[in-house]
Parts: structure tokens; C-alpha cells; sequence
């Protein structure tokens, strides 16, 4: 990927907080469109998108979003990008589109302009119903609908989405999906969406960066991370005796990885291209009877999970 392909990079930035390092060495790019920041709480995704924004200085390291270097033009960027956060950021007291306006107002938009904005983001993310009530007499979900009002209110050339489903119920968190899904697919808004939830990412990004104790652990097109080198079977077998665990320990021995899943389906990933050939050979030889193969397609949580070494 190429700088001008990228709304974001980031090149060798370390940043840390006394001794504890929250970022190691990090470069990266997040290409225009719907870019997912995943990893475990605690992998950095917040500190990377707070220096981005020039909220935390790195020890070293370059940065640049939207073309601008992070150092020199940190209000700059701020003005051209949406940021919704993880905590709450109301202001007690306001409305909902009071409060909306008067962050469209600091984005650098005009006063009546900023308010004929909030009205029409209040009604986009749901809130419309609502928007003359005070902020702090929302709910958990209603509160993560206004952040995200305040993100767009001033039509940013990228958003920055940090754990936008959090708190929310389920009825809730598929709504807000269903937004975001839509700002990327729809509305052609280019987006970076932190989160700890693999389901979150992969239904509404195309790419994925994945971190793990603050360094990038794999990074690139979801379909492209999922196409394993080699392929991923569903096994269901009979064994003479009944017991499965040797016969799991004998394919585990020749170097393919087993993981148990719901109703005796086992997945197993057959690496290079022994392919079906190979488990019919392995089951053969100890004398184990195969009553289900299919090729499983490779999931997100299977590129995690070896990105960040569980597997």
C-alpha cells in the first residue's frame, strides 16, 4: 500500500507511559474506506488513535492523517476528523442538539449551519425523537448514538470510532453496527473502527489492523487474511472405541491444528496441500470411520487468533 492509498500512517512511533510502553515501534497504514483497529483491551487501539490526534505525544516516530504530519497540524486534522470516544463526553445541562450544535461550532462550523446540521445527524443516528432532552437523562445506548452524532455533525473527511458498541444492549449494538455499516458502504465515509469485537469488525470493515500488546500483529484485507495456506475442514468421525482424544492427538502429530466446536464437528486446519486425501489417510490408518467432511471457510476470529499467537 502506498502513502496516497493510506488516509492514515504511522512510522516506528513509540509511546509509552513511564516504564510501561502502551505502543512499541508501530508503523502501519489504514487505507480509505472502513479499517478495522482490533485487539484485546489493552493492545493500544485507544493510545494510537488519541496520538493521532495529536491528544499524546509519542517519544518518536511520524504520523500523518489525511496527508497532514500529526506534529505540525494536530488542529488541522482535528477539524477534518470525527472522533467519537469510549467515555462519555457530554456536557450536563445541554440538550442533545444543543450539545451537538455547539461541537459542530467547534469544529469551525457557523452557529445556524452547526444547528440545522445537529438536528439532521440526531435524526440519522436515532435520536431525533429525543433531541431537545438533556444528555444526561439518556440511556447507556442513547449516549453512544450522541457520540456518534457529535462525530459527524461536521461532515469529517474520517472518522475515528473507539468501542462504539460498548454498554449497548443487542438490539442496540445491531443498530449502531447497522450505522456504521452504512456510513462505509453507503455514505462512502472513510473510517477507522476500534474494538475488541471480532464480530463488529468483520461486519462492517474491509480491512483489518491487528494489535497485540502494542505492536501490529497481522494487518491487510479481511478476505485476503482469511484465506488460510492450506484449508480448513469440518470432521465428524467414529472411532473404534469411541474415544476421540487419540485420534486428535495422532492428526495433531502430523501437523494439523484441531479445534472442537458444537455437535462433535471438529475443525481442522490441513496445511499445504495434503488437503481431504491426507485426513482420509490419517482416519484410515487408525481405523477410524469419517461421516462428515466439508471445507469450512477460515473466520476472523481464526485470523486473530493467529495473529496474536493462540494458535
Amino acid at each position: 500500500m502506498t502513502q496516497t492509498d493510506s488516509v492514515v500512517t504511522l512510522d516506528r512511533v513509540t509511546v509509552a507511559y513511564g516504564r510501561s510502553v502502551a505502543l512499541r515501534d508501530v508503523t502501519a497504514s489504514f487505507s480509505s474506506g472502513a479499517v478495522g483497529l482490533l485487539g484485546p483491551n489493552g493492545a493500544g487501539k485507544s493510545t494510537m488513535i488519541k496520538s493521532l490526534l495529536g491528544f499524546i505525544v509519542p517519544e518518536r516516530g511520524q504520523m500523518r492523517v489525511l496527508g497532514l504530519d500529526v506534529a505540525a497540524s494536530p488542529l488541522e486534522i482535528r477539524a477534518r476528523v470525527g472522533y467519537m470516544p469510549e467515555s462519555d463526553a457530554h456536557i450536563p445541562g445541554m440538550n442533545a442538539v444543543s450539545f451537538v450544535a455547539y461541537c459542530g461550532e467547534l469544529a469551525g462550523l457557523p452557529r445556524v449551519d452547526a444547528m440545522q446540521r445537529a438536528h439532521e445527524v440526531l435524526f440519522y443516528v436515532g435520536l431525533g425523537e429525543a433531541r431537545y432532552r438533556n444528555v444526561e437523562t439518556y440511556s447507556t445506548g442513547m449516549k453512544q448514538r450522541i457520540k456518534l452524532a457529535q462525530a459527524l455533525v461536521h461532515d469529517p473527511d474520517l472518522l475515528f470510532l473507539d468501542e462504539p458498541t460498548n454498554g449497548m444492549d443487542p438490539k442496540g449494538r445491531d443498530e449502531m453496527l447497522e450505522l456504521v455499516r452504512d456510513l462505509a458502504h453507503n455514505k462512502g465515509v472513510n473510517l477507522i473502527l476500534s474494538s475488541h469485537l471480532l464480530p463488529d469488525v468483520e461486519y462492517t470493515c474491509d480491512h483489518v489492523v491487528v494489535m497485540d500488546k502494542g505492536a501490529i500483529a497481522a494487518a491487510g484485507p479481511i478476505a485476503a487474511l482469511k484465506q488460510p495456506r492450506g484449508r480448513v475442514y469440518e470432521l465428524r468421525v467414529k472411532t473404534p472405541d469411541g474415544e476421540m482424544d487419540p485420534f486428535v492427538e495422532q492428526l495433531r502429530a502430523a501437523g494439523l491444528d484441531c479445534h472442537a466446536t458444537d455437535e462433535d464437528v471438529m475443525r481442522v486446519f490441513v496445511p499445504g496441500e495434503g488437503g481431504a486425501r491426507q485426513l482420509f489417510a490419517l482416519a484410515a490408518a487408525a481405523s477410524v470411520q469419517v461421516r462428515h467432511l466439508r471445507p469450512s471457510v477460515s473466520t476472523l476470529e481464526d485470523v486473530f487468533a493467529t495473529a496474536v499467537g493462540e494458535k
